[in-house]
């Protein structure tokens, strides 16, 4: 995982595809993509090298 780098999952058939993107804004446009098309995604947030921050969902 990439320090400073925003994730999201999506689910595909029976596995997860963990999505990342570089900027916020990059990161929520896909994910809202994913969202809207009915997709089943889970927001992971920015990890930061350690863990997991900024991770509320980013709502419509």
């Amino acid at each position: 995982m990439g320090t400073g780098k925003y994730y999201f999952q999506v689910r595909s058939g029976h596995s997860m595809i963990t999505i990342n993107r570089k900027s916020k804004p990059a990161a929520i446009s896909t994910y809202m993509h994913y969202k809207k098309i009915g997709k089943n995604c889970e927001w992971l947030g920015k990890w930061n090298g350690k863990k997991f921050i900024e991770d509320s969902a980013p709502s419509s």
